[in-house]
């Protein structure tokens, strides 16, 4: 199991396979880049957090073009690295029902440790003590995906001292944006729109929503607010579409802004819709610790201050093309290559060093 410096260090990917949206997208694209690195094992997990035995179509896709075989539910696993990718699955279950052998283990931590008021966002302590009572090994590390979402899982670190085992990774594991870079248009118009799944976490309270989109847009598009449906006859100038109920590329086709706030109970770790919709061609908004996360390529504000956003673009259709064209090259920290480089240097020859 344990690597010597003649061969590359083994590497075990542990997720729950039907977990849908971000987390399995974000694991799609790793296995694509650390596939030209290593041969990684990937490794099924079925948590009580999902039912059924189907596997989410992002990480069917690249099990198939990689020619992978996920493993379900083995008794243990053993590899040099294990990388189990968010441990919020975990949250209903008091063991991992497995034993996990390895030098490594890096906890990627999806989603949030803490709420925006401090509140654990789930229990953590009970997840994270099954992992570690399932797992032997020389390491065991968390591995925030964004600044915000360090911070949470650093905060709370600090007030549990009773979890010693856990270390945190000093880089940052990110999600990888891959995307198809879009030109953006020269003629701007006040088109808005909002993409994310289903939940009432996902959207702001509904003053704020009717801030962003206003009866005077041109266009209010909000596509996965299954939670909005029964305000369709209230508010006819929201074009509400449930979730998946039109393809993305369709949706980015109908707008100019991407405009997103989620409830003041809730914050995205990562956001990896904004990155999307920065890659399509889009003035991105949001809140500022969302924004923080892009360095700039999303414009931090509150819902109030979207509509002068949005006309001072509109009306200056040249810094529309300017602020796209720079927030795109903003998301080159987030390129395959910069993965790439940073599994090899931080994560593969971390082993090596310590094997």
């Amino acid at each position: 199991m344990f690597a010597g410096e003649d061969r590359a260090p083994s590497v075990a990917y542990l997720i729950d396979p039907r977990m849908p949206g971000g987390t399995s997208s974000a694991v799609a694209h790793e296995l694509r880049v650390v596939s030209e690195l290593v041969r990684p094992r990937v490794i099924g997990l079925h948590s009580r957090m999902f039912k059924g035995d189907g596997v989410a179509p992002q990480l069917r896709e690249v099990l198939d073009e990689l020619q992978i075989e996920l493993e379900v539910n083995p008794k243990t696993i053993s590899a040099d690295i294990v990388i189990l990718q968010n441990p919020a699955f975990l949250k209903f279950q008091d063991n991992l029902g497995l034993r996990i052998l390895c030098r490594q283990l890096f906890v990627v931590t999806h989603e949030n440790f803490l709420r925006p008021d401090g509140t654990q966002a789930y229990d953590v302590a009970k997840t994270l003590r099954a992992i570690d009572e399932a797992t032997v090994a020389f390491t065991k590390t968390l591995a925030p995906i964004s600044a915000y979402n360090r911070r949470t899982v650093t905060d709370w670190i600090a007030s549990h001292p009773a979890m010693p085992n856990w270390s945190i990774i000093e880089e940052p594991w990110f999600n990888i944006c891959d995307f198809e870079m879009v030109e953006p248009t020269t003629t701007p118009q006040d088109r808005r729109g909002r993409l994310s799944r289903p939940g009432f976490e996902k959207f702001p309270q509904l003053r704020e929503l009717e801030a962003c989109f206003p009866k005077h847009a041109e266009r209010n598009l909000l596509l996965g607010a299954d939670t909005l449906l029964d305000l369709a006859e209230e508010y006819p100038h929201w074009d509400i579409v449930k979730f998946r109920g039109l393809e993305v590329d369709d949706f980015f086709d109908q707008i100019d802004f991407m405009v997103y706030f989620t409830s003041p109970t809730w914050r995205e770790s990562f956001g990896r819709v904004l990155a999307e919709a920065i890659a399509a061609g889009k003035v991105v908004i949001s809140d500022p610790e969302t924004a923080a996360t892009f360095d700039g390529a999303v414009i931090g504000a509150s819902p109030a201050d979207v509509d002068g956003l949005v006309a001072g673009f509109v009306a200056q259709p040249e810094l529309f093309v300017e602020h796209v064209g720079k927030s795109q090259r903003l998301l080159d920290k987030y390129s395959p290559d910069s993965f790439r480089t940073f599994f090899r240097n931080h994560i593969l020859d971390r082993a090596l060093v310590h094997g």
